[in-house]
């Protein structure tokens, strides 16, 4: 017998659980989420979720990043506590997938310490989408299934003027995910080698691959200040390219990206997912915001049902 599907929303980004709940044909329950006077967190679940497969939707997004974390843990929690019959936190955004490794000393490895919060709190599964590094999937102690933008992407570009476009990887890092991409769309590869300094300035080394077209396709998994997507855009200057359209899983347009962004002439689209919420201000000139609505209603259906995830991974 199927359980009862309950989907419920943190505060972060509930425009995007309701697209999902209507997709799956059902109505988003009720939660509360307020401060007290001290400013500690209280949530509550407004339905009985006693045996029911619960999933709770929240991106690690601005403001007040630590917040949404922390009201996700409690939602966690008080599905745990209320007798759910599975518990699956859904994070289209986990920002904290960028702090993977010890590259300084005496820091934390923040997303695997996350992710290890996350199952404490009582997630007993996970879906995300688009880790800034794939490896991150492993730092969860249970089970998560990490989805790729990549079809969303494609079926758009497939309606586009592809005449004279490459894709461009702004980071070596990325190189798998921006292949997929360029072979979906037949387009030719550029890697942009780059060395990052902080968040606020970043080192163009060279560009590896032939630029055969003036239109660079510059794919990323997230946008924050911007200076990467601008480093690479001024290096391809250089090289005759007289057009950018910038592409993003995860358009978080932080501090000064969108100066940063709308300062130069090539950039004249921007193409981004609405993993988190994109309020008005930023939301430049040219940009155009893809729903990943369908894919996580499609995940959870699946979940529900017990039925294979293989159709929506790109291995």
């Amino acid at each position: 017998m199927i359980k009862e599907l309950c989907v419920f929303s943190g505060s972060a980004h509930r425009s995007l659980a309701d697209e999902i709940c209507a997709e799956l044909g059902i109505r988003r329950s009720p939660s509360v989420t307020r401060h007290f006077y001290n400013d500690n967190l209280y949530v509550q679940l407004r339905k009985t979720v006693r045996e029911s497969d619960v999933f709770i939707i929240q991106p690690f997004c601005l403001p007040k990043v630590s917040d949404r974390v922390l009201e996700l843990f409690l939602m966690l929690d008080a599905a745990r506590s209320a007798s759910a019959g599975r518990v699956t936190a859904v994070i289209p955004y986990y920002s904290y997938s960028r702090s993977d490794k010890k590259d300084e000393p005496r820091i934390s490895v923040a997303g695997r310490l996350i992710a290890d919060l996350l199952a404490a709190s009582g997630a007993q599964h996970v879906i995300t989408m688009m880790l800034h590094s794939p490896q991150v999937q492993g730092f969860f102690g249970v089970p998560t299934d990490h989805l790729s933008s990549v079809r969303v992407f494609a079926e758009h570009f497939e309606q586009q003027d592809l005449t004279d476009a490459m894709i461009v990887t702004p980071d070596m890092g990325h190189v798998k995910r921006a292949t997929r991409l360029a072979r979906k769309l037949g387009l030719p590869i550029v890697a942009v080698n780059k060395k990052r300094i902080n968040d606020r300035k970043v080192v163009i080394d060279g560009i590896i691959g032939d630029i055969r077209g003036t239109h660079a396709i510059i794919v990323d998994d997230e946008i924050a200040a911007g200076t990467s997507m601008v480093a690479a855009v001024r290096e391809l200057r250089k090289y005759g390219v007289k057009k950018a359209t910038l592409v993003c899983t995860h358009g978080i347009f932080c501090g000064p990206a969108v100066q940063n962004l709308s300062s130069e002439p090539e950039i004249q689209a921007i193409v981004t997912t609405n993993t988190v919420p994109i309020p008005e201000r930023k939301r430049i000139k040219g940009m155009k915001i893809l729903s990943v609505a369908p894919l996580f209603a499609d995940a959870i259906n699946r979940i529900h049902r017990g039925e294979t995830m293989e159709p929506l991974f790109e291995y």
